[in-house]
């Protein structure tokens, strides 16, 4: 089996514009689908790559062009001085769940395995999901999935699992299930489980506060006329990544003009729309469903 089928891989690489000779970034290497269209296009370029999950090296080509980074993207603007790399001409992440980590039982990332609660895309970080399960506050554990999952039954999640763990810890995915199978909606309870996966999946592994840091560091890397390509999979990646396009702040969709109404930012959108995968791509990969990608290209050095 396939590491990652890539989502929207023509599109996305296409909207980078390419050129031979120049600096790329994939931060999210995964099954490698991507940066092996993009090293197609290149000549004497190179293509620094980050993944922090150790698995996904096994794919990395052997090619002179390449640079691997075994690491989260957050550190991207410290490992590209690193390699003495003082600007970028274009960037692309897919932020979706590889294949991979679905399907790997011991991982934790599927309520379809009565696995252990896990979830880390690093498996050596510290923090895995039965973590926050059985040490988080009721408050915490509401807030998670209220924010992450957009659940309107997050206090009554919370609540269930905290009176679970009471009996004794919840760390198996079973466990997990039991302990909220009372508020999930009958004929819904995968698309349910699904939302609260996500939400804890996302706390363990910080990515709403990993993907502000990696647009505000690209910016300051990317050259003028240079391209940044996001693929997002829920409406809390899709919205920061809308407003960083459109006004330079992670957190707000409020344009900022000069003295004299000129809009003040560092990128400009280059679909207006996100761009969505066809039927075709949605009949061959199911799990492109929910993915949006947007470009950007760079326009100024103005970071708000």
């Amino acid at each position: 089996m396939d590491y990652h089928q890539p989502v929207l891989l023509k599109e996305s690489v296409a909207g980078l514009k390419i050129k031979p000779e120049g600096i790329y970034v994939d931060a999210t290497f995964g099954g490698g689908g991507h940066s092996k269209e993009i090293l197609n296009r290149l000549q004497k370029g190179r293509l620094i790559v980050f993944d922090q999950d150790e698995d996904a090296f096994a794919n990395v080509p052997e090619d002179e062009r390449i640079v691997c980074v075994k690491h989260n993207f957050r550190f991207l603007k410290n490992f590209l001085k690193y390699y003495k790399i003082d600007q970028i001409d274009g960037l692309i992440a897919d932020l979706g769940v590889s294949s991979h980590h679905f399907d790997t039982p011991q991982r934790g990332f599927s309520f379809r395995f009565n696995s252990d609660l896990d979830m880390r895309m690093n498996a050596k970080a510290n923090t895995t999901a039965s973590d926050v399960i059985n040490t988080y506050s009721e408050e915490e554990l509401s807030r998670i999935f209220y924010q992450y999952g957009e659940l309107k039954k997050a206090k009554l999640l919370a609540a269930s699992i905290v009176q679970m763990r009471k009996a004794t810890a919840i760390t198996s995915v079973r466990g997990l299930i039991e302990s909220v199978e009372n508020y999930l909606p009958r004929h819904r309870e995968n698309q349910y489980l699904a939302k609260i996966f996500q939400a804890l999946r996302i706390e363990v592994n910080h990515e709403i506060e990993n993907l502000k840091e990696l647009l505000l560091q690209s910016v300051g890397l990317l050259r003028v006329g240079a391209r940044i390509a996001i693929i997002s999979y829920h409406s809390l990646e899709d919205r920061m990544v809308k407003n960083f396009f459109k006004t330079g702040s992670c957190n707000t969709g409020e344009i900022s003009k000069d003295f004299y109404g000129n809009i003040q930012r560092p990128l400009k959108p280059v679909n207006n729309k996100a761009i969505v995968p066809d039927e075709e791509e949605i009949r061959t990969n199911s799990r492109a469903r929910s993915a949006k990608l947007r470009i950007a290209e760079k326009i100024s050095n103005k970071i708000t």
